[in-house]
């Protein structure tokens, strides 16, 4: 009987496989949804009933229930090396004589053309063809364990495809690849966000890096990530080039981008470039350019690589996306500084994979230095891919009788009059009531650097000031009062407010250094705050200090000092700290440890992206263990800690000769400190 159960079970598997496969990376479904949920439900019961044929590879194990408390680190057998950038045709044309000044004279030379898709990279390590862990690049040495929520991704196979004629041992390799995703599920994950009123995704890169970064596998599976494998490594086996490699791939089950293409030379190469970048808008996915890649994998060892980027591999990145239409208004928002802000209302248009209504225009001296006008036909661009700005204006389409744009007299919001201070060229709103400022200082303090309040961002902000639950920060913790008031609120439920009051009380769980920053003292950034909260120790000590006492703290000048200043003499603001306090917020500064570390006394320039955690909480990491944090580079600095992509301030330090410590020495350092 047991056998014939085993026999059932197994057949159950691959028919379920088989099934995820045609679904999620051919797009062809061979049944029907319901076909397919009753395999998984018998399975489920199979299972249930006799768990001693449970396996890791079993679909019914993609998504774990226990949370992820911590990410530990995880060293990559073959770095995973970060690619040199070009921006134009010569680029790759200098790329292609450096390739073959290297190479033996008289060899042929292929190259691989993919797609460089603008999502997270990930190494997942196979053992004897069973998916065994998987994580983050990082710094390309050491990366995050994140198997859990990879395991969650249909398009990534827990066991290969069983496929006869590869002629490799398997036993033990690494698949990378990039998690994304789609255009139009990122849009659709949005708006059911934008409905429960959390916080918006700013494109589909960053949701996808944050999806794969969230402690609940459960919810992980709920989100639409999708995997393109681009390379299989192993130590045991020679491969033969990079196009055999990803036909290997497709062969083990993976989802292989479609558009990669083998060219014999360099003009093939930049023709193909040129037929991508055209059919960039009409995609699915969000790219930023292409992947040159030298075939042969004998010639890529022989070319090697440079401390940070492979020799026989090059990014070739598109222009900045571009769009023309007709600015029909200049309006001015209001931020929770004060600050007036003027802001370009469009006539909607497709760029890019979303319509775009609104660009900034940043400043005054801005629209007068592009001599910007209602009206315009303008050329509009996303920054970075991400945020839209006004280029330029096309002015053979300018109408007649067009006026410059000046800045208001008054606040468009409250009608305050509008202050400007010397040297600045903001305008600003001095009523500290102004609503829009109200709104802004909520949002600030909700945010993701400073209370990091999940679930309450600008949607539910506008909705709960609208209707009077909210006036300042101390309203906030006074929700949890109003719980069957907000239950009956359109768009919340039992759940939603929940959800949202457990993320606020954890929120008294911030340090000191981020309710400073949160508070939103003018020029006080989420630097100066740790400055503040690292020498005053308490918002009493803060509050009570003199100016003088103030800049007297290294990089604190006088902007901050008297805004700190002024901040705490308004009596206001006095009552609010006093209520947060008796809420139970953390106003407090724990004192440095008296243990000597590496860190203590050394002083620390932090440049580059880190893949363990933000700058700025290894700032405070080493803070916390006796160390010193300054921004700029100079003979006193000891250390320069490098991220990916560092730019000046390593170069500098090469100069002056200070030394220079990737991430994976920093974790070393770090670990071997707070053990002690």
């Amino acid at each position: 009987m047991s056998s014939e159960v085993k026999k059932r079970i197994d057949t159950l598997r691959e028919l379920i496989r088989e099934n995820d496969y045609n679904y999620y990376v051919l797009a062809e479904p061979a049944i029907s949804d319901y076909n397919y949920d009753m395999l998984i439900k018998e399975l489920e019961k199979l299972e249930a009933e006799h768990p001693e044929f449970i396996s890791p590879d079993s679909p019914t194990q993609r998504v774990g229930k226990d949370l992820t408390k911590e990410f530990k680190a995880a060293t990559h057998k073959v770095p995973m090396l970060s690619l040199a950038n070009s921006y134009n045709e010569d680029d790759l044309n200098d790329f292609d004589r450096r390739v073959r000044k290297e190479l033996p004279e008289g060899e042929e030379i292929e190259y691989v053309v993919e797609y460089k898709i603008d999502g997270a990279s990930v190494n997942i390590n196979y053992v004897n063809g069973l998916f065994n862990t998987a994580a983050t690049r990082g710094d390309g040495f050491t990366g995050e364990e994140i198997t859990a929520n990879v395991k969650t991704i249909k398009t990534i196979p827990l066991r290969f495809k069983e496929s006869k004629d590869i002629p490799y041992r398997l036993n033990d390799v690494e698949v990378r690849g990039e998690i994304f995703m789609k255009v139009e599920d990122f849009k659709k994950l949005n708006n059911e966000r934008e409905e429960k009123g959390e916080k918006l995704f700013a494109n589909p890169r960053n949701s996808s890096a944050g999806t794969l970064k969230m402690q609940d596998p459960r919810i992980v599976a709920q989100r639409p990530l999708n995997m393109f494998a681009y390379v299989l490594i192993s130590t045991e086996e020679n491969f033969d080039s990079q196009s055999e490699n990803l036909q290997i791939l497709k062969k083990l089950g993976f989802n292989i981008n479609p558009e990669t293409r083998l060219f014999k030379t360099i003009n093939e190469v930049l023709e193909y470039c040129r037929v991508l970048e055209e059919k960039r808008y009409s995609l699915e996915y969000e790219i930023d350019g292409a992947v040159i890649k030298v075939n042969s994998i004998r010639q890529q060892t022989l070319l090697g690589s440079i401390a940070k980027s492979p020799r026989w591999a090059i990014a070739f990145k598109f222009k900045a996306k571009q769009a023309f239409t007709k600015l029909k208004e200049i309006t001015w928002s209001v931020g929770r500084t004060g600050a007036v802000t003027p802001v370009a209302e469009l006539e909607p248009v497709l760029l890019a994979g979303s319509t775009i209504s609104r660009a900034t225009l940043h400043n005054i001296d801005e629209i007068r230095r592009k001599d910007i006008r209602e009206n315009d036909i303008v050329i509009i661009e996303k920054g970075g891919d991400v945020i839209p700005k006004v280029v330029a204006v096309v002015l053979d389409e300018r109408k007649e009788n067009t006026k410059a744009t000046e800045p208001p007299l008054n606040c468009p919001v409250c009608s305050a009059l509008l202050f400007q201070p010397e040297d600045e060229v903001a305008y600003y709103c001095e009523n500290t009531e102004c609503p829009a400022q109200e709104k802004g200082r909520l949002e600030h303090f909700a945010s993701r650097g400073a209370m990091d309040i999940e679930g309450l961002g600008e949607a539910l902000i506008d909705l709960f000031v609208e209707q009077g639950f909210l006036k300042s920060y101390a309203d906030i913790y006074e929700l949890k009062g109003k719980r069957d008031e907000l239950i009956q609120v359109d768009r919340l439920g039992e759940k939603s407010v929940d959800n949202l009051l457990a993320a606020i009380e954890e929120s008294k769980k911030q340090p000191f250094a981020k309710v400073l920053f949160a508070l939103g003292i003018r020029y006080v950034g989420s630097g100066a705050a740790k400055k503040l909260a690292g020498h005053f120790l308490s918002i009493d000590e803060l509050m009570g200090a003199a100016e003088e006492d103030i800049t007297s703290i290294h990089e604190i000048g006088p902007s901050i000092s008297g805004s700190v200043i002024k901040f705490f003499s308004d009596e206001s603001n006095r009552a609010i700290i006093k209520k947060l306090v008796e809420h139970g917020i953390n106003f407090k500064s724990e004192k440095r440890t008296s243990t000597e570390t590496f860190f203590t006394g050394k002083t620390f320039v932090l440049t580059g992206t880190l893949s363990t955690f933000s700058r700025e909480e290894a700032g405070e990491k080493i803070t916390a263990l006796g160390g010193k944090i300054t921004s700029s580079v100079s003979k006193k600095t000891n250390f320069v800690i490098a991220g990916e992509n560092a730019g000046s301030k390593l170069s500098k330090a090469e100069k002056l000769g200070v030394e220079i410590m990737n991430e994976s020495e920093l974790m070393i350092h770090l670990q071997k400190a707070e053990n002690k």
